[in-house]
C-alpha cells in the first residue's frame, strides 16, 4: 500500500501575490478569482459594448443591412407576386428581389449623397448637405454620451439636457436684442452651460451619494422636459406674445447660425461646429490630464482610485462636459435647422438617437463623426426612399435598431464572421 506524499496530493493553483494597501501580501487561488462581483462583470461588459473592436461595429452596419433587405424584400408587392408562382418561373422571383433592393438602396443613395437626376449641380449635391445637416446635432449629442462611455458611465438623459440647452439659447435669442458678434456667441455659450449644469446634476449624485447615473438620467428627462414645456406657455418666459400654443417666438437674424453655401441649402455652420466639438473631445481624451483621468475611471474606478484619482470628481467633470455637449445639440435645432420658434419637441428623437451613434462610433470622437454621418444619411435618403420606391421609411428605423442589437451582442457578431475571440 503506498503512501501518499506530497508529490501525490493535489496543488493548490495560485495566482501572484498582491500587494495591500497596509503593505501586507494576500495570495489569490484560482477559486477566488472565478468568483468576480456582479458589478465588475456589468463594468466589463460595459466596456465592450461601448469601446470594443471597430471592426465588430461594421460588421454590425453589414448585418443591419442585410436584415434590412430582407424586410425590404417582404414588403414588396412584386416580390409576393413572383413568390406565388415561384416553381413555374423562379427568375421572376430573383429578378423582382434584384429591382427591389437595388432600388432601395440606389435611392437611399441619391437621397443621401448625390442624386445623379439632378437638373442641376446643386440640386445633385443637395443630399449631401441635407445629411450633413442631420449629422451636426447627431455627433454633437454622441460625443456627449462617447466621452461618459469613456468615463464608465452610461448617460441616457439626452433628451432633457438637449431640451435644457436648446430652450436657453432660444431664451437668450428671442428676450435680448443684440449684435450678431455678440448676440450668436452668447446663445451658444449659454445653452452649453445651462446643459453642462443640467447633465451635473446625475454626476453630483453619483460621486456623493453612488446614485445609479442611468435612473437619474432618465427622470431628469421628464423634469427637463416639463420645465421647458411650462417655459413654453408662460409669455414672461419662453411663449411667443399674442400666442397660446407652447411655442417660442421665432429666432431672430442676429441669433441664428449663419448658411455654409447660401440659401439653396440647408447647411448651416451646426456642423462646423459638431467638427471643432470631434477635434475638442479628442484632444480631451487623449492628449489631456482629465482625459486620462477618464480613461483610467472607465477602465477600472478601484484601481483609479488607488492610484489617487478622485473618482467622483471625474464623475462629476464627465457629466459636465457630456451635458454641454449634448446641450449644443439642442442649441443646433434652434439657431440653426428649426429657426422658426422652440417647441418641447425640439430634440426630435436625437437624444436617444445619439447613444447608437456614440455606441457605432465605440466612443471615439472620430469614429462618432463618422456613425452620425452614416446616421444623418439614413435620415436624408430615408425620406427620398420612401418618396420614390414606396419603401416605408420604418426600414430606415428598424435598419438602426439592429445596428443596436449587434452592437450590444459583439459575441455574436464574431461568431456569424468567425472572429477570433480574445480567449482564442
Amino acid at each position: 500500500m503506498s503512501e501518499k506524499g506530497p508529490e501525490n496530493e493535489p496543488a493548490e493553483t495560485t495566482e501572484p501575490t498582491e500587494t495591500t494597501e497596509a503593505g501586507s501580501t494576500d495570495t489569490k487561488t484560482a477559486s477566488d478569482t472565478d468568483r468576480v462581483p456582479e458589478a465588475s462583470r456589468w463594468h466589463v461588459a460595459l466596456r465592450e459594448i461601448t469601446t470594443g473592436n471597430a471592426l465588430v461595429a461594421v460588421l454590425s452596419v453589414v448585418l443591419a443591412m442585410f436584415f434590412g433587405s430582407l424586410m425590404i424584400l417582404f414588403t414588396d408587392e412584386d416580390v409576393r407576386y413572383g413568390l406565388s408562382y415561384f416553381f413555374a418561373r423562379p427568375y421572376d422571383t430573383f429578378y423582382y428581389a434584384w429591382e427591389a433592393i437595388s432600388g432601395a438602396y440606389v435611392s437611399l443613395w441619391r437621397g443621401a449623397v448625390f442624386n445623379d437626376l439632378g437638373g442641376t449641380f446643386a440640386q445633385q449635391i443637395k443630399p449631401i448637405t441635407e445629411t450633413l445637416k442631420f449629422a451636426a446635432p447627431l455627433t454633437l449629442a454622441g460625443l456627449g454620451i462617447g466621452l461618459t462611455f469613456r468615463a464608465g458611465l452610461f448617460n441616457i438623459g439626452g433628451r432633457g439636457q438637449m431640451l435644457l440647452g436648446g430652450a436657453a439659447a432660444a431664451f437668450v435669442a428671442v428676450k435680448l436684442d443684440l449684435p450678431m458678434i455678440v448676440h450668436l456667441p452668447l446663445a451658444i455659450i449659454v445653452g452649453a452651460l445651462v446643459a453642462a449644469l443640467w447633465g451635473g446634476i446625475a454626476g453630483l449624485l453619483k460621486a456623493l451619494t453612488g446614485a445609479h447615473e442611468v435612473i437619474v438620467t432618465i427622470m431628469l428627462n421628464y423634469v427637463g422636459y416639463y420645465l421647458v414645456f411650462y417655459a413654453l406657455t408662460r409669455k414672461s418666459l419662453l411663449q411667443a406674445p399674442g400666442s397660446g400654443n407652447p411655442k417660442s417666438a421665432p429666432m431672430p437674424e442676429s441669433a441664428i447660425l449663419p448658411d455654409l453655401l447660401g440659401p439653396q441649402f440647408n447647411l448651416h455652420a451646426g456642423f462646423l461646429l459638431a467638427v471643432l466639438a470631434t477635434f475638442l473631445v479628442w484632444w480631451i481624451l487623449n492628449r489631456s490630464s482629465l482625459g486620462y483621468r477618464f480613461r483610467a475611471v472607465g477602465e477600472n474606478p478601484a484601481a483609479a482610485r488607488a492610484a489617487g484619482i478622485n473618482v467622483g470628481l471625474a464623475y462629476f467633470s464627465a457629466f459636465l462636459i457630456s451635458g454641454a455637449l449634448v446641450g449644443l445639440a439642442g442649441v443646433n435645432q434652434v439657431l440653426g435647422s428649426v429657426t422658426d420658434g422652440a417647441t418641447s419637441g425640439l430634440d426630435a428623437g436625437i437624444g436617444f438617437d445619439a447613444i447608437t451613434v456614440a455606441l457605432l462610433g465605440r466612443s471615439r470622437p472620430f469614429g462618432i463623426l463618422a456613425a452620425g454621418i452614416l446616421f444623418g444619411a439614413f435620415k436624408s435618403g430615408g425620406f427620398f426612399m420612401q418618396a420614390s420606391e414606396g419603401i416605408p421609411v420604418d426600414i430606415v428605423l428598424v435598419i438602426q435598431s439592429l445596428i443596436v442589437l449587434f452592437l450590444a451582442a459583439p459575441p455574436l457578431v464574431k461568431a456569424i464572421f468567425r472572429l477570433p475571440t480574445k480567449e482564442a
